[in-house]
């Protein structure tokens, strides 16, 4: 890269001028916590404002008057999804009043940098020198046309093979070593992460193929035909492009169900695995694939119907001056949509205010009460108040937050395996906080027919125990 471009990016890149921005750390920590580590997609506004605000209470406490972030929760969404920051995706899903947010591709960039420059207590480089030498015979031998050179290929891999069996069988098992095994998984982990953040940016390269459709469609004054062929033909540029194919071909990938057993097979018996510590996020990783996988298809199919949407026009609408005056407000928009004009709007006072003179009520006078401010003397009774003081305190925010930690969106885990996850601190009382979790996004659900023995341990009383039905708990 020369210095022009360099220079060009560091102007206009929207990562760039997040890693600039005096309030980076507040952007970065609260919008990566909940579109890159929770994988969430697009969220309602009063849903973002309320998770900002109880960031914003947590961030301040214990800060200076002069190091505190002050601002209004949804003033900063304001400011995070304008146009000259490109860090939050403003918009109205189809059919919701709602203004929504999502995560742009500058955002998950800016925050695989930052969470890079951690120090990392361990650097593998073996997994990733077999995994490269794999790549390379993969390349080698998918190229190859010669049948001879494939079958000399074949046969040595049925070689090695045959030898690795012929040592199980006389007993001499190879096994990874611990240190082995932590640095595989923590090139799985990167990976998997890396492709999470792939999924957010190809699915804007589709929104933007979206987009040019729709002004496209809004300022076409030629004929129809010539139209659709073009639509057609960016149609079949997406599927034909590497990406389409590449995304395609991953989506048919986890559709498949004995692959989606497959992965959670493999996961488990990784997590089961002693030498290696599990992250959160990567218990159901593959689900989170799912769910981005799901959001770039649906931006996909998205062009698809702008295509419906242009024949349902032209061949049943039947006033074509109507249909003249909306792609004129159509080109319009598209016009000030990168510089919107500034101009007020004046409304008149739809009615007059009618105060009639005998609405008013006629002077009353009331008797003056009788107070007695007399008390009778009561008996002094000596009650037992260290009852008042022993007390406890389920915060039920750090509960939820727990479960969102653990269950992804539109999924659902069970409550006694939450619980091995994050052990009671409060005993009974904090179970049935978790049974009582009123949040809009999460619902627990008992199934009478199971049932299951939940423990913790008191400091007065050692290990206790409740049986209770089985509890699963379901995230919207």
């Amino acid at each position: 890269m020369d210095i022009e471009e360099i220079q060009l990016l560091a102007d206009t890149h929207p990562a760039w001028r997040l890693l600039r921005a005096r309030n980076a750390p507040l952007v970065l920590g609260f919008l990566g916590r909940v579109f890159v580590e929770e994988n969430s997609g697009a969220l309602a506004q009063s849903e973002l404002t309320g998770s900002l605000e109880d960031f914003l209470h947590v961030a301040n406490a214990g800060r200076g008057a002069e190091q505190q972030h002050t601002g209004d929760a949804r003033a900063y969404l304001d400011d995070w999804s304008a146009p000259e920051a490109g860090w939050l995706r403003r918009f109205y899903p189809a059919g919701v009043d709602e203004v929504h947010y999502d995560a742009t591709p500058a955002l998950e960039k800016a925050y695989g940098w930052v969470t890079g420059l951690r120090a990392r207590s361990s650097i593998g480089t073996e997994s990733r020198l077999h995994t490269l030498v794999d790549l390379l015979r993969q390349m080698v031998h998918g190229a190859e046309v010669d049948p001879a050179t494939r079958l000399a290929e074949l046969h040595r891999r049925r070689e090695e093979t045959d030898r690795e069996i012929a040592e199980v069988e006389t007993g001499q098992v190879r096994v990874l070593d611990g240190a082995g095994l932590r640095e595989r998984y923590q090139f799985f982990s990167s990976t998997a992460r890396e492709l999470l953040a792939d999924f957010r940016e190809v699915e804007e390269n589709f929104r933007a193929l979206d987009r040019a459709a729709r002004e496209r469609i809004a300022t076409w004054e030629g004929a129809k035909g010539e139209l659709l062929a073009s639509l057609v033909g960016d149609r079949a540029d997406i599927a034909s492009s590497d990406q389409g194919r590449s995304f395609q071909a991953f989506y048919d990938f986890l559709l498949s169900q004995d692959r989606q057993d497959e992965l959670s097979d493999l996961l488990a018996r990784v997590q089961s695995l002693d030498a290696v510590d599990v992250e959160p996020r990567v218990r159901r990783v593959h689900h989170d694939w799912y769910d981005a996988a799901e959001r770039t298809q649906a931006t996909v199919r998205s062009l698809s119907e702008q295509l419906r949407r242009f024949l349902d026009d032209q061949v049943w609408v039947e006033n074509r001056r109507v249909l003249d005056l909306v792609r004129a407000i159509e080109a319009a928009a598209l016009d000030v949509r990168a510089a919107p004009p500034t101009i007020g709007l004046e409304v008149d006072e739809p009615q007059l205010a009618i105060a009639l003179p005998f609405e008013r009520p006629l002077y009353d006078v009331r008797p003056p009460s009788q107070v007695d401010s007399e008390l009778p003397a009561a008996e002094v009774e000596d009650l037992d108040t260290t009852a008042l003081y022993d007390q406890t305190f389920v915060d039920t925010a750090r509960l939820a937050e727990q479960v969102r930690t653990v269950v992804p969106s539109r999924s659902s885990a069970l409550l006694h395996e939450i619980i091995e996850l994050y052990p009671l601190r409060d005993g009974l009382a904090e179970l049935v906080g978790y049974l009582a979790l009123s949040e809009e996004d999460l619902a627990v659900e008992l199934d009478e027919r199971r049932e299951v023995t939940v423990t913790w341990h008191d400091e007065d009383l050692g290990e206790r125990g409740v049986r209770m039905p089985e509890a699963t708990v379901r995230r919207g």
